[in-house]
């Protein structure tokens, strides 16, 4: 009889040891097929500092001043603000045309002592990305070129629809958001693509800034972003130009971008001080740097993963 039992407890065990492996085996195979499509191993942070040249407007020439910032904050040494070309409004085929012997941003790259160039197209077509990255690699064949789109102005696509008599922020939903947005980054991602096949390489990288703009207003409308009660809070006007945490969420996609690190953890820069948040300040920070790494992890050009 003891022998019997013993058998039955044997039994009992090993079934216990089999459902167990089947459910870990289970558990792994739903964890693989909810990951996203492009998730894979992180591609190495890059640790020495950068040579940056930007070319923007007004949603983008803030950028470099708030990244040095984080630069400090992360410890990152001899990052390096080469130079600034800003144009309200512009395309970056208007900081090309400008004269020669006033085009800092040639004269840069001329020097080959530019490792990251970064540009904030507004529509395409815009022949300045290629013109600008054409004569980067001349230069620095390891150049990369970083190119911010923009968040819609008025909260439109403006090559297929008309400005309104009145913007209100506040009216529109995130799916609403996403569906305008579409047509812009899918034409965008395509074009960088297509630049990138040309040149044989990945040069061109997106730092997906007005994706996380997205998902910072479906937090506000959610009410689960700390300080911020409405997503006119974002902005100084109907065009959409950023206050304080939204510039701070744009300048974290860039700097996650131009070093392949995630911004989450650094302390609060000081941009984001001047939004006077209180003590809601340090949840607002840890929640730009969540949806800014988010973004970036999720885009497949952000160049945060290593390419198949």
């Amino acid at each position: 009889m003891l022998v019997f039992h013993r058998s039955i407890s044997r039994l009992w065990v090993m079934g216990l040891v089999l459902l167990s492996l089947t459910t870990v085996t289970f558990a792994a195979e739903a964890l693989n097929q909810a990951a996203p499509a492009n998730s894979g191993k992180l591609a190495e942070p890059i640790t020495k500092g950068q040579r940056v040249f930007t070319c923007g407007h007004s949603f983008h020439v803030w950028v470099p001043g708030i990244v040095a910032d984080l630069c400090k904050l992360a410890a990152i040494p001899d990052h390096v603000q080469v130079g600034v070309s800003s144009i309200g409004g512009s395309r970056v085929i208007q900081h090309w045309d400008i004269a020669p012997e006033k085009n800092t941003a040639k004269m840069a790259l001329a020097t080959g002592k530019v490792d990251v160039l970064t540009l904030s197209p507004i529509f395409l077509p815009d022949p300045g990305i290629e013109n600008f990255t054409t004569l980067a690699l001349e230069h620095n064949k390891d150049t990369r070129v970083i190119v911010q789109p923009i968040w819609l102005r008025w909260d439109i696509y403006e090559p297929t629809t008309k400005r309104p008599a009145k913007v209100d922020h506040n009216a529109i939903t995130g799916e609403e958001l996403r569906k305008r947005h579409a047509v812009h980054f899918e034409k965008m991602d395509e074009h960088i693509r297509e630049l990138n096949k040309k040149y044989g390489k990945t040069v061109l990288y997106v730092a997906p800034a007005p994706q996380a703009v997205i998902a910072l207003r479906e937090k506000i409308i959610a009410g689960q972003a700390p300080g911020l009660k409405v997503q006119e809070d974002l902005f100084t006007d109907e065009l959409g130009h950023g206050k304080p945490p939204l510039e701070a969420l744009v300048a974290y996609c860039n700097y996650a971008v131009i070093y392949r690190r995630s911004p989450v953890g650094l302390p609060v820069p000081a941009i984001l001080k001047q939004a006077k948040l209180g003590d809601q300040e340090d949840n607002l920070n840890k929640l730009l740097q969540d949806l800014a790494w988010e973004a970036v992890l999720q885009h497949p050009l952000s160049g945060v993963r290593v390419e198949k």
